[in-house]
């Protein structure tokens, strides 16, 4: 992997200037820092718990938040008034720089870090360098994801390889993040949202294995909320069909007969993008009253089974 650019970035102001890689154990930061700004006067915060919606001053950390769905997520926050993010990343530097050049050029100030969320090493790492730059953080999407794409009749192929990889990635590190953060988070009250899939609620999907990690971190999400509150809250998002790379680089010219299927049943009539399950994270995390709960996102298609 290429290192990062030397370029100049907007968003500090007169203390302009250009990205520097910032060693994090054998991982690097992409994008630039600045130091903190001080709430000002005018600054909306509402909510007795004083962090979420209309703060220019509050800090959303999102794993997997370079493309797809992530990069959707962090697009939204940034327009609802989110303007410090820290994104994470395990696969193209060049897919991560170009979403941070996008955020930044609309005012955002933007780190991008490779992590392996496997590792608790990195991740406690994220969340050490995270409370160096910003000192707080008030919104951690647990986002960072994998499959293996097996037939469900297939028994055979799934090994212990693939329980271990997929329960690890898909449970195991948001749980490992939020244990990072929750220090960080009950001291400014904030929210996980944890992004899991309709496959944790019906026998469907790319794998056996993919499922059943999928329905453990919706009652991780449960757990957590029952835990951590009330300083945090903690909920979480299961996505339908969602036209991302992700599924068109499986299905190929087949997914657009797939979405047409679904539109048939499904009482919206239409396929989802990534922006509508970003929409859904924003109404959580406004949600002040609601924690410990799933939402499903898949333009109703759920409850016509």
């Amino acid at each position: 992997m290429g290192r990062a650019g030397s370029r100049r970035v907007a968003g500090c102001g007169p203390r302009e200037r250009g990205p520097r890689g910032v060693r994090l154990g054998d991982r690097r930061t992409v994008g630039h820092t600045c130091p903190s700004r001080r709430p000002r006067r005018g600054d909306r915060i509402v909510g007795e718990r004083g962090v979420m919606m209309e703060s220019s001053d509050r800090v959303a950390v999102i794993t997997g938040g370079a493309a797809g769905i992530g990069a959707a997520i962090a697009d939204a926050l940034l327009a609802a008034g989110t303007r410090r993010l820290v994104l994470t990343y395990n696969g193209s530097e060049d897919a991560a720089r170009e979403t941070v050049t996008r955020l930044e050029s609309r005012g955002a100030r933007v780190i991008a870090v490779r992590t392996d969320v496997r590792d608790e090493a990195q991740v406690r790492a994220l969340a050490a360098h995270c409370e160096e730059e910003f000192g707080r953080c008030d919104l951690l999407v647990n986002n960072a994801g994998t499959t293996r794409w097996i037939p469900l009749g297939d028994l055979d192929a799934v090994d212990d390889e693939t329980w271990n990889e997929l329960l690890s990635v898909n449970v195991v590190a948001a749980f490992r993040t939020a244990r990072a953060f929750a220090p960080l988070l009950k001291a400014s009250g904030g929210v996980i949202i944890n992004i899991a899939s309709i496959s944790a609620h019906r026998g469907i999907g790319s794998s056996i294995p993919y499922g059943v990690s999928k329905a453990a971190l919706v009652q991780l999400t449960r757990t957590l909320a029952a835990t951590l509150g009330p300083e945090i809250r903690v909920n979480s998002v299961s996505p339908g069909t969602v036209s991302t790379r992700w599924q068109l680089d499986h299905h190929g010219d087949a997914f657009a007969e797939l979405a047409a299927r679904e539109r048939e049943v499904a009482p919206l009539a239409r396929t989802l993008g990534p922006e509508d399950v970003a929409q859904a994270v924003l109404g959580l995390v406004g949600a002040e009253g609601v924690t410990g709960v799933d939402l499903i996102v898949d333009g109703g298609k759920h409850i016509t089974y």
